[in-house]
């Protein structure tokens, strides 16, 4: 059992000053990068927590207030603004249908059609439909928004993309529906006919469970629980990443990528970005922009590992009307290559942007949103915003905490409404300072901030320890956050050390995914000295376990 011991100590000033957190400041998104928002006065734009531009000179725009009132802008080509006529309006209007329906996720095409899903898991669709992309089946255009019911009226569907004129919907069950333009085969159903409604894309996906889709102009993409890739639809540059160049009418699993676990995809206009459990990069598809960020401008059919010569990427992004790229790191640095600004970047680039967002605000063309973003607003601080500023300033502070020498000031009465073990110890004790013994300063302070924020600032690497006083103080949230937090961070070299941390913790969700990593990548995982040290039981019961799991069969 861990020391618990707690140290009272005599009150001492501090010089220490407390600054507004960066990531209120550096993490916000400003709409005003985007042209068509310039004439939004500030106190309309303050209250905006969601965007979207597109179009074909990102001359259209959707937004969401923080009512939840649903707002549009721009030319409104093909009835793309969902306002019931064909009139261009240069100041926002009310689509009163969308009011109060919370959007979770929207696409859009080039024609342009418009698709949303909403937090019930219902779709709706307006705009272009020349090609029944709006899934009505009809090819008659959609003014206002609609529901697409044929087939998902009893499904919860959770994302939605866009190619050029066809649909695909993800569900909650792990399922892909599409619908619209499929000259290519991009809705995967067989055959090169449109498809009027949403169809289930079963073949090889049959009785498999997606997780991420993402549509290029005329191709679509899915990945499954287990890490693998699939592609179907055009491929005359390679952007399904099978080796060939020939189209493909239902899906087919990327047999390049064997061995390796993508977590998320996106497509550019012709090329395709995936993102690896590992934080590494694979690119494939048209090159003639440098999109694929290889170092020169050869197409590729076979996923490539691109050399970022950066820590581990937990973004990509990449959107089907430009050929565009961008990632963003662990620590929030943000890289772009391809068709930048009418210039060729053949490599990653390191950029001072504070999310992949902007690269595509200022160096896309057109210079779309790449998917639905959320704004924070500028000078409104909402009661988390104002808690989280707080934290750790001495300025109205009554209480602090000695760790590792430092100090760390916060509230009293935020620690007893937030943490049982704080209510018990702080109505025992009238004390202004409290020296700690059992933790590092820096989980310490991890802790303290997570009651101020709900959210875990810490590195993965660190987490760990993070884990070690969730148990003990038994906060049962925390506890997860870190797991989530932990995952991000394994690799080859530490999934051993987390899968023992996780047993001793007893972090049943962690434990299960670091062993389904370890297996995942068992020749390299066995190879390290991490393996080499594994206590004698742990290893018993991994490899009793990962012969159960079928490691070992041939």
């Amino acid at each position: 059992m861990l020391d618990s011991t707690l140290t009272f100590l005599p009150v001492c000033s501090s010089s220490s000053s407390s600054m507004l957190d960066a990531t209120l400041t550096s993490s916000m998104l400003d709409v005003g990068k985007w042209p068509v928002f310039a004439l939004l006065p500030p106190e309309e734009l303050r209250l905006i927590r969601q965007a979207c531009v597109f179009g074909s000179a990102a001359n259209e725009a959707l937004y969401v207030t923080v009512n939840d009132e649903v707002f549009a802008l721009g030319t409104n080509c093909s009835g793309c603004l969902g306002l019931g006529d064909l009139q261009s309006t240069i100041e926002p209007r009310r689509i009163d249908v969308l009011c109060g329906k919370k959007i979770v996720s929207l696409s859009y095409g080039t024609g342009p059609h418009v698709v949303i899903a909403t937090a019930d898991g219902e779709v709706f669709a307006w705009g272009h439909n020349g090609y029944s992309q709006l899934g009505n089946g009809t090819t008659n255009h959609g003014l206002t928004p609609a529901q697409v019911s044929t087939n998902l009226l009893n499904k919860r569907v959770t994302e939605v993309a866009c190619g050029s004129h066809h649909t695909i919907a993800l569900t909650t069950d792990g399922e892909v529906f599409a619908w619209g333009y499929n000259n290519s085969g991009q809705v995967g159903s067989g055959s090169t006919a449109n498809q009027p409604t949403p169809r289930r894309v079963s073949s090889c996906l049959q009785n498999k469970v997606v997780v991420n889709i993402a549509c290029g102009q005329l191709c679509s993409m899915a990945v499954l629980d287990n890490g693998e890739t699939y592609g179907w639809g055009y491929n005359c540059n390679g952007q399904l990443g099978l080796g060939n160049n020939g189209n493909q009418q239902t899906p087919c699993r990327i047999a390049a990528l064997q061995g390796v676990n993508i977590i998320q995809v996106a497509c550019g206009y012709a090329h395709t970005l995936a993102l690896t459990d590992e934080g590494f990069i694979y690119a494939w598809g048209a090159n003639s922009y440098g999109q694929l960020g290889t170092g020169n401008k050869s197409n590729q059919a076979v996923p490539t590992l691109i050399n970022t010569d950066k820590e581990r990427m937990v973004e990509v992004a990449a959107c089907h009307t430009s050929h565009t790229s961008a990632a963003k790191t662990q620590s929030g640095q943000v890289l772009m290559w391809g068709q930048c600004r009418g210039q060729a970047v053949a490599c990653p680039h390191l950029t001072h942007f504070a999310s992949t967002d902007d690269v595509f605000a200022c160096f896309a063309t057109p210079a779309v949103t790449w998917h639905l973003l959320t704004v924070d607003g500028d000078d409104y601080l909402t009661v988390a915003q104002s808690l989280k500023r707080e934290f750790d300033s001495p300025d109205i502070s009554d209480l602090k905490f000695l760790v590792d020498g430092k100090c760390i000031h916060v509230h009293k009465a935020l620690l007893k409404i937030r943490c049982e073990h704080f209510r018990v110890l702080l109505n025992e004790t009238d004390e202004e300072s409290i020296e700690i013994h059992q933790f590092s300063y820096l989980v310490y302070r991890a802790f303290l901030e997570y009651l101020y924020t709900d959210t875990i600032n810490l590195p993965p690497e660190d987490a760990i320890g993070l884990l070690d006083l969730a148990t003990f103080y038994r906060e049962t949230r925390l506890k997860r956050l870190c797991q989530e937090t932990i995952k991000r961070g394994i690799s080859e070299e530490n999934a051993i050390t987390l899968l023992s941390a996780a047993v001793k913790y007893e972090a049943r969700d962690l434990e299960e995914f670091c062993f389904k990593f370890c297996v995942n990548h068992l020749t390299a995982v066995t190879q390290t000295q991490a393996f080499a040290d594994m206590d004698h039981e742990l290893l018993k019961a991994f490899i009793s376990k990962a012969s159960r799991y079928g490691a070992f069969k041939n």
